[in-house]
């Protein structure tokens, strides 16, 4: 038996023998092509045309979600800079085969330079010339084996075109190499609410169909694990089962109700968190109307988004989050300069208070769209710093018609300056993934750094009391929006450090209830000033479930 670490995406476990993903296309040599130049070009191109009716043909059939990544993968593949790169390498005498790898793999270095969100975006790309040059040798492109019995599929990392066809009746974890929480991975796992593993080194030196316990909760992949140990996992899966089939109300033991909302991205999700048991929305990411884009969107088409969703949660809680551009969600129109550390540099409202014209815009938008429907609009902007930030986001909202404006708590200095942060806007809303990422120093890409990134580190909840304790004494909302509100251990222990409301994944709603409602608003207190006083998150989360 062995531990290999890396970073959990989701709280579930599974319990399996993994399956591999069939090994990449071997870089093609780099020899002097002396054939005809036009006729080469034209077989790249048909081979192009071919992998994106593939991708089409799959999108056509495949849920909503999944057809959105297999058609912006087509895109990719049919992008025609790329094509024209292709093109001038193959008039240098390149073969169609290393024309196609040398000009992605250009583009890519870019992505990679970049970090963060654009460089796992490098492995889409990856994806791309693998496609188009198994068409063009004639071979089958590397895919996801096809198998009856259950496996837990193990990959270098996962593709688009791969994570969006997965067949989860028979898939039942994901473990990779490579890839973070905002990739494909990540986002196809939390979607079917599966576990998932991704940054786990040394994943691919296991052997084939040898049995694993995939534990996300706790970030490692226990490897050929005892039979007590794998009694235990399947004893846990079979209770997560449970939990989310959990129909019961988001209150405590002893009564007492909880707000509990879902994390959106897009008006499409609005669906699933209402089935789901989203009594609202607890951060609609808006992203996704800037990102396909070289230009920042209208005022038209930015409010037709945002009301399609406004227009499901009628008399609900809708909060919005402006637009968080930079560090690892990069826009050239926003972000043109590659930061060294972007990390640490113009992202959230730091980089859109130096363009008020697409802030403006983005405000005007979804000041329109909320007189246009009966939702409860509320507005937050991310990366604040301080309460002059705070302040003044609040006076730019206020000015674009906009009734409860808020900020977000990512960065630590918000907590130690919580009451004057309070005194500037009407709610803060704690985003625990970046908290965590800045106040333990460790990249929440990288999965080697697991043991840091964890919320339940007694630094971070004590940073979640100051702010509630702030929030109390304002006697405005706190709300908790990160990765940590959809653990359902985790969840009673926010409130009691003081959160008024957690919003999560739409998946993790039914397993948030159940923890809840396994202790009571006492009991969760005892616990929370018990892993207060912990030493490291492992062993605050040990004593915390000791006592709820």
């Amino acid at each position: 038996m062995r531990e290999l670490q890396g970073l959990g995406v989701g709280s579930g476990i599974a319990v399996a023998p993994i399956v591999k993903m069939s090994p990449p296309l071997p870089d093609p040599d780099d020899i002097r092509f002396m054939g005809d130049i036009a006729a080469e070009q034209k077989r790249v191109r048909e081979a192009s045309e071919a992998v994106v009716a593939d991708l089409e043909r799959r999108a056509a059939s495949a849920p909503e979600e999944a057809a959105e990544i297999l058609n912006a993968t087509a895109l990719m593949a049919a992008d025609p800079v790329l094509m024209s790169d292709v093109d001038a390498r193959i008039a240098r005498n390149k073969t169609g085969e290393r024309a196609v790898w040398e000009a992605i793999e250009a583009f890519s270095d870019t992505l990679r330079q970049m970090g963060g969100y654009m460089a796992e975006r490098a492995g889409d790309l990856a994806d791309v010339s693998a496609r188009i040059r198994a068409v063009l040798q004639g071979v089958p492109a590397p895919s996801v084996p096809v198998r009856t019995e259950p496996f837990i599929l193990v990959a270098p990392d996962l593709a688009p075109a791969d994570t969006a066809v997965l067949d989860f009746s028979v898939v039942k974890g994901l473990i990779t190499e490579g890839g973070g929480p905002t990739g494909h991975t990540a986002i196809i796992a939390r979607g079917n609410g599966i576990p998932a593993l991704v940054g786990v080194a040394g994943c691919m030196d296991m052997d084939e169909d040898a049995v694993v316990i995939a534990d996300a909760a706790k970030g490692i992949v226990i490897v050929d694990p005892s039979p007590e140990q794998v009694e235990e996992a399947q004893m846990n899966c079979k209770n997560r089962a449970e939990r989310l089939a959990f129909q019961g109300p988001a209150a405590f033991s002893d009564g007492e109700a909880v707000e509990l909302l879902a994390n959106v991205g897009s008006a499409n999700e609005g669906a699933i968190a209402l089935e789901q048991g989203a009594q609202g929305i607890g951060l609609f990411r808006t992203e996704f109307v800037f990102l396909d884009s070289d230009n920042a969107p209208s005022l038209e088409a930015q409010t037709k988004e945002y009301r399609a969703l406004f227009s499901q949660f009628s008399g609900k809680k809708v909060v919005v989050r402006t637009l968080d551009a930079g560090a690892d969600k990069p826009l050239p129109y926003l972000n043109p300069a590659i930061e060294p550390n972007p990390a640490l540099g113009e992202r959230g409202y730091r980089s859109l208070s130096k363009y008020p014209h697409i802030s403006r815009t983005q405000l005007d938008a979804i000041s329109a769209a909320a007189r246009e429907s009966n939702a409860d609009v509320w507005v937050m902007a991310p990366m604040i710093a301080d309460a002059r930030e705070a302040s003044q986001f609040y006076g730019e909202a206020k000015e674009a018609g906009l009734n409860v404006v808020g900020v977000m708590a990512e960065i630590p200095s918000v907590a130690i300056v919580a009451d004057q942060v309070f005194s500037s806007c009407d709610f803060v809303s704690i985003g625990t993934n970046d908290l965590t990422q800045y106040l333990m120093a460790a990249d929440r890409l990288l999965g080697g750094l697991g043991s840091y990134q964890s919320p339940w580190h007694p630094a971070v909840l004590r940073l979640v009391k100051m702010l509630g304790e702030a929030a109390e004494r304002a006697g405005k909302p706190l709300g908790v929006c990160g990765e940590a509100a959809a653990d359902p251990h985790l969840a009673p222990i926010l409130i009691a450090l003081g959160a008024t409301s957690l919003s999560a994944a739409p998946t993790a709603l039914p397993e948030v209830r159940w923890g809840l409602s396994q202790t009571t608003r006492s009991k969760a207190q005892q616990a929370a000033e018990a892993a207060c006083e912990a030493m490291d998150a492992n062993e605050a989360r040990r004593t915390a479930l000791t006592l709820l």
